[in-house]
């Protein structure tokens, strides 16, 4: 057999664990060997380590998040399962290989679910959170984790430009899936979505194309719905102290968590019809960059630095009210984060008669209330707020990553 359908063999069973596992209340035996990169060297992402893989991976084309409930009357046991079993799933796909032992019956449920067939592994990352819900829900500690959670994962205040959907927000777990072929991204989260039924139900999810920040220095600034460049200025994974200082959780947290990352995610609609009827000059002076060049206004280059107190005829070259002003670390006593976000389009909106089109932002930071939080009260001034409106939003403690096989993520949660 090629090395490229070693991913999709469709082999025997949907438990996957080194020595085995708990699936529906099954013990499976453990999976068929196979070599990472064996669907094409260089397109396999490690899994296993100190952090958890894609937050300073270098950002893929294609996103697919998702933010799961637990079921009423699962026990923390259960959710330690689970969490074992979405590591080893997590570990193989992300390798390029398929779910299973290696047996197959004609009168069960295949073990993979086919789509991502002949694929490789394209990049793929798979990174888990927990939300606040999971520590305690209704005044009820569900699952006996109430004192291990920590401060920072104190749910998000209301910020401007909310309009959220509260069943398009938050969640007990959340799945952040990126790669570079779009069936890859969604094999990963649908069929982590089909070994957690029983235990977990689907409470939103999100598709996301077209990356809109670098997370590394060689990546070339991609451009967002609105055309012009995003995430110029973002952390990369070159950056070492400003990611021990901005998005490494350290040991103000508890010892569960430390190594590990918050993760904010919006869902943020653009008004692109509006937008699309602004005057060029207008949509610059919003965002305080040439749409072109991505230079910040009075300057040359996309890398330049933001001149904020450079002045013209009419006041600030920048202006008061623009988009990178009001973000700028200058701005906010130095404090950054760590974007990773995709645009999204999902049809049409008939009542509004607009594409219902925009940002998927996904950022990851220290203390999200002290960094997100603090930079979006900021921008309750911003020109772009015209233009858009924030409609869901989450926040997940991400933990470290799994240090081998046979660890899983979380484990230090659920075994305290």
């Amino acid at each position: 057999m090629s090395p490229a359908m070693n991913r999709r063999r469709f082999l025997g069973s949907a438990g996957v664990a080194a020595g085995g596992l708990v699936v529906g209340g099954a013990i499976t035996t453990a999976l068929d060997g196979g070599s990472a990169g064996a669907d094409g060297g260089g397109d396999v992402v490690a899994f296993y380590g100190a952090h958890q893989a894609g937050i300073t991976t270098p950002t893929q084309s294609r996103l697919h998040i998702a933010a799961f409930d637990v079921v009423d009357g699962a026990s923390r046991e259960d959710v330690r399962g689970l969490m074992r079993q979405w590591t080893a799933a997590a570990a193989r796909m992300t390798e390029g290989r398929s779910l299973g032992d290696g047996s197959v019956d004609a009168l069960a449920p295949p073990p993979d679910t086919g789509e991502a067939v002949g694929l490789p592994a394209s990049n793929l990352t798979v990174t888990v959170g927990f939300g606040t819900s999971l520590f305690g829900h209704g005044g009820k500690d569900r699952f006996g984790l109430a004192a291990q959670r920590p401060a920072a994962l104190a749910p998000l205040e209301a910020l401007p430009g909310d309009e959220l959907d509260p069943s398009r927000s938050d969640g007990d777990l959340c799945v952040q899936a990126c790669a570079d072929v779009p069936e890859v991204a969604f094999h990963a989260v649908r069929n982590l979505a089909r070994i957690g039924r029983g235990v977990v139900v689907m409470r939103w999810s999100q598709l996301g194309f077209g990356r809109t920040a670098i997370t590394n220095a060689a990546q070339q600034t991609p451009r967002n719905l609105m055309g012009f460049k995003d995430g110029t200025n973002n952390i990369t994974a070159d950056e070492q102290d400003a990611l021990d200082r901005y998005v490494w959780v350290g040991s103000e947290a508890p010892a569960w968590l430390r190594g590990g990352s918050y993760m904010v995610t919006r869902r943020i609609r653009m008004l692109i019809e509006v937008w699309d009827r602004s005057a060029l000059g207008d949509q610059e002076a919003t965002i305080g960059r040439v749409k072109d060049t991505g230079a910040p206004l009075g300057s040359e280059a996309e890398h330049d630095k933001p001149n904020l107190t450079a002045k013209g005829p009419l006041g600030p070259i920048i202006p008061a009210k623009a988009h990178i002003r009001l973000a700028a670390p200058v701005t906010n006593d130095g404090v950054r984060i760590l974007r990773r976000g995709y645009s999204f389009t999902d049809g049409f909106d008939s009542e509004l008669g607009q594409l219902d089109a925009g940002l998927f932002f996904v950022a990851f930071q220290r203390d999200a209330h002290r960094q997100f939080t603090a930079i979006q009260r900021r921008l309750g001034t911003d020109a772009l707020n015209e233009y858009i409106k924030h409609v869901s939003s989450g926040l997940f403690a991400v933990p470290p990553g799994a240090a081998r096989e046979g660890d899983y993520l979380g484990r230090a949660l659920f075994e305290s």
